[in-house]
């Protein structure tokens, strides 16, 4: 092996050119191959995904079909007549099923108006703030207009500007009374709800088909 001390100038630079073109093969050889690595490992996670999904959704569409056909011969079994209830919870040997019907509220098209005029009344009010976009009850309202990641405005988060009314004039009153006006029951949320009996302590514990729970 020549000793670099032994070299010349350009044999120096020569072969310093050649460690640098080996080190950036090197470089793009193993970028390579870990974005290979990553693609083939995102296929995977997503054809693995997308097939859970579906059998998610098919087993939520089956099971609400079930559902609804027993509470309908259950219901006719007990000769109830009524339809006001809507939650049960049935009961077979170790296995537990909870049917849980929730009104879900939400706000109708006056909402959007209300919501308009709201985010013109505090850019006004901003402007006559000592504070301007630092002021913090302008900032607490702005915040609670947000909408979620379906564009909808939330139920919770709206009712607290109505506690901000002592806090402003009587035109926020009015804005007010037009959310509380566009105020609607949208439609009922049924969620299910999966019980296994422990046998070792005669417990009820909650079978949960999440990645949450796991």
């Amino acid at each position: 092996m020549m000793n670099i001390k032994d070299m010349s100038k350009e044999e120096r630079a020569k072969l310093l050119a050649e460690l640098q073109n080996e080190e950036k093969k090197n470089r793009i050889e193993r970028r390579e191959t870990y974005e290979g690595l990553r693609a083939e490992m995102m296929h995977d996670v997503w054809q693995r995904l997308t097939r859970v999904v579906t059998d998610v959704r098919g087993f939520h569409d089956w099971l609400q079909g079930e559902v609804e056909s027993f509470v309908s011969v259950m219901r006719d079994y007990g000769q109830v007549r009524k339809n006001d209830q809507r939650s049960y919870t049935i009961t077979d040997g170790d296995f537990r099923l909870e049917i849980s019907s929730n009104k879900v509220k939400g706000f109708d098209e006056r909402a959007d108006l209300a919501a308009e005029r709201l985010i013109d009344y505090l850019k006004r009010y901003m402007e006559q703030s000592e504070r301007g976009s630092d002021d913090p009850m302008y900032q607490m309202a702005m915040t609670l207009l947000e909408r979620n990641k379906a564009g909808d405005l939330d139920y919770k988060s709206i009712s607290k500007l109505y506690e901000l009314e002592d806090k402003f004039d009587s035109e926020y009153s009015e804005i007010m009374t037009l959310f509380k006006e566009a105020n609607v029951v949208q439609k009922n949320a049924i969620n299910y709800y999966f019980y296994q009996k422990n046998p070792k302590t005669n417990v009820w514990e909650r079978v949960e088909p999440s990645f949450c729970r796991l």
